[in-house]
């Protein structure tokens, strides 16, 4: 019988509490996902348990829920509960309704909300924070240690290339609203129902291409997406992404996230750490694409 994940246990024992405070009966918590949040289902409920140091941002994403779906663009809701919000050892546990049975969006369907969530007016009542695509990304390279130090080296030298090339990049028309995740996972549909946004803890304030690029990257530098999809995709949106002059870097920012985002994980897994090393092999020009990434 394996140990159990003790990651997961401090996020249940704090779930646990937090279910107290908010007035809710914790014993059929089942594990969802564990990853920049650890989700927890209980009953018809989602618990979002965040990292230390984040309710600013958990308060934020409340507030965003409940302003996109006054504006008309469905976001999951917030749960009828006592407290919605709830603070124990500094992090942040949310309340959310959980979505019924329900499956990932297709490249249409995403489109057609992005182009929607991109045409809002930011809010009044508070404020979004200019998106940061280099947020964690340099401390995360440089605190692991399964690393080769040539390997870190190299990271931290792209890392500050694409860095320098993003500085210099033209400055949008606009900024809009974004959602800063965008693909089709992070829009739900309902078994009979319209599209739900979830994952709303990266909205702020950029270039609207910033939330096209993980589609258009599947499509050029994958295998992931099809020519009739892609284009399926840029009919419903209104425009392409891969012929602005930003589109290079802003897919080569986007991969060093998912290939940090598996550096996290090689710490408790061989096979994430397997993945690292195939990734970094891609990125250095070592493999030709369209890549093959395992998801993680």
């Amino acid at each position: 019988m394996s140990r159990p994940d003790p990651i997961e246990e401090s996020s249940l024992a704090i779930l646990e509490k937090a279910a107290a405070i908010s007035g809710i009966d914790p014993t059929r918590a089942e594990l969802v996902r564990a990853g920049s949040n650890t989700i927890y289902r209980v009953g018809d409920i989602i618990g979002r348990v965040g990292k230390t140091g984040t309710t600013d941002a958990a308060v934020r994403e409340l507030r965003i829920s409940q302003w996109l779906n006054a504006s008309g663009l469905l976001t999951v809701h917030v749960a009828d509960v006592a407290n919605p919000l709830a603070v124990v050892d500094d992090r942040p546990i949310t309340w959310w309704q959980r979505i019924p049975d329900h499956r990932a969006a297709t490249t249409t369907e995403l489109a057609t909300a992005l182009r929607q969530l991109h045409a809002l007016a930011p809010p009044t009542t508070f404020v979004l924070p200019e998106h940061e695509p280099f947020a964690g990304l340099r401390r995360a390279i440089t605190s692991t240690g399964r690393l080769a130090a040539e390997d870190r080296a190299w990271l931290l030298d792209h890392h500050d290339g694409l860095w320098k090339q993003y500085s210099q990049l033209e400055p949008p028309a606009r900024k809009t609203v974004i959602h800063g995740d965008a693909w089709q996972g992070n829009l739900v549909v309902p078994v009979g129902g319209r599209p739900i946004l979830v994952d709303l803890d990266r909205v702020s304030l950029s270039r609207p291409g910033w939330d096209l690029i993980q589609i258009a990257a599947d499509h050029t530098d994958f295998d992931r997406l099809s020519e009739a999809d892609y284009l399926a995709f840029v009919d419903a949106y209104g425009a392409d992404v891969t012929t602005d002059p930003a589109f290079r870097p802003l897919a080569d920012i986007q991969e060093l996230r998912w290939t940090v985002f598996s550096l996290s994980l090689s710490e408790a897994s061989e096979g994430a750490a397997d993945e690292v090393r195939h990734r970094l092999a891609c990125l250095r020009g070592e493999i030709d694409r369209p890549w093959r990434w395992n998801a993680l």
